[in-house]
């Protein structure tokens, strides 16, 4: 994995994310220009299966300032490249299991390329937020006292 450009933190606080899987983007000249310097908001962004192709949807992408008359729309639907099977893949699951498609990071590959990571999510109840809270806090107070007893106190 190359440079990171964006980040969907949002998402693994309100997802349980069961799997990963990166994709391409199709993007317009003044998109990737925009995207490589790293003027990219993956809130309140998912992607969706429609007619046998993935669209990423809400993904805010700033118009490139070098740009003129010709600059892209900010939110419009981008394309997501995959093979066949991987889309067949993702329908099964999406439908079978009641998961969604949320972005978690953008980022450029080695070559240059725009990637994106989707993740197969479940929405979390508030009792996995508890859960969460819960443990995050027994984990805090744990690596305290394990830093006092480092400390000799």
């Amino acid at each position: 994995m190359g440079k990171t450009l964006a980040q969907n933190r949002k998402a693994r606080h309100d997802y349980i994310i069961e799997g990963t899987l990166e994709a391409g983007i199709a993007l317009t000249g003044t998109e990737i220009k925009s995207v490589r310097e790293g003027k990219v908001n993956l809130q309140d962004a998912y992607a969706r299966i429609e007619r046998g192709e993935v669209w990423l949807v809400g993904v805010h992408v700033a118009p490139w300032a070098g740009g003129n008359r010709l600059n892209h729309e900010p939110r419009r639907d981008r394309k997501l490249l995959l093979h066949r099977t991987q889309i067949d893949q993702l329908v099964g699951r999406v439908k079978s299991k009641g998961l969604t498609l949320v972005p978690l990071d953008m980022h450029l590959s080695e070559r240059g390329q725009a990637k994106v990571e989707l993740g197969l999510a479940r929405g979390k109840k508030s009792y996995d937020h508890r859960r969460a809270i819960a443990e995050r806090d027994a984990r805090r107070d744990l690596d305290r006292d394990l830093a006092d007893v480092r400390r000799g106190r």
